[in-house]
């Protein structure tokens, strides 16, 4: 993703020749100067790989969320039409359900938290 935005990859810094002039650079400070640059290019590379897949991880749970939102949703509204005397306390249970589900994916868990200490 982000190696487009790149302008050289760690090979092509290894594979960097230089013209050798009668006043040039030292050689061995270049080569020394160019393995820093390498570290720091492949650093890079695996932090980006790390986080491009904790990307995915995440995007994969908030989808598996929002599925189980939409499951509880269609049983609360299933457990409203069907009669109250059925099940007592059942709707409750699943609307408690459903409340701390959508603030755990729309961030808001201290608010769960206080209702759970005050129940």
């Amino acid at each position: 993703m982000y190696k487009d935005e790149f302008n050289l990859t760690s090979d092509m810094i290894l594979e960097k020749s230089f013209k050798i002039d009668t006043r040039g650079y030292r050689l061995k400070e270049v080569d020394q100067f160019l393995d820093l640059i390498i570290a720091d290019y492949e650093q890079f590379y695996t932090i980006i790989r790390n986080l491009e897949k904790e990307k995915e991880d995440n995007l994969e749970q908030i989808i598996n969320l929002k599925q189980e939102i939409r499951n509880l949703k269609t049983n609360v509204e299933i457990a409203k039409s069907a009669p109250s005397s059925s099940v007592p306390g059942a709707n409750l249970d699943v609307l408690k359900r459903l409340s701390r589900l959508e603030k755990v994916v729309y961030g808001n868990e201290t608010e769960e938290k206080e209702e759970d200490s005050e129940e």
